[in-house]
């Protein structure tokens, strides 16, 4: 177990669209791929915050109703060298169209049939897409 200065909890999507595809985004200055979602604040609920994460970030106002609580996940940081991510996954479907804001700097759609051509950060390789290719 890491000490807690060593581990950031996060709320993240696995959000898709109507016809199957994953978003991912990128943060500015940075190379890798991951799910849209943020850094959950001392006493915000995990769903509050990404929902929060996903109008600062993205302009999408979804519901709370809309998300269903995957589970909780942990990989290395793909940012932060020598830290754990700590996931609270959360399944999104929206067919509302994102717009990058804040940090983040490009957003990519991948399909379930097409090759992977960005890079993606060790949660979003290891356990996301995984879980999203067993929803297909």
């Amino acid at each position: 177990m890491l000490p807690s200065g060593r581990l950031i909890r996060i709320a993240a999507a696995l959000l898709t669209d109507g016809r199957g595809r994953l978003l991912l985004v990128r943060k500015r200055g940075t190379a890798s791929f991951m799910q849209p979602g943020g850094k959950i604040e001392p006493h915000e609920e995990p769903g509050a915050a990404l929902l929060r994460e996903l109008r600062e970030e993205l302009g999408l106002r979804e519901r709370r109703g809309s998300l269903a609580h995957l589970g909780t996940l942990s990989a290395p940081a793909a940012n932060e060298p020598g830290f754990t991510v700590e996931a609270e996954l959360f399944r999104l479907v929206s067919d509302a169209l994102p717009q990058p804001a804040a940090e983040i700097a490009e957003i990519a759609w991948l399909s379930p049939d097409a090759a992977i051509t960005v890079t993606l950060a060790p949660l979003t390789n290891d356990h996301v897409l995984p879980l999203w290719r067993s929803c297909q």
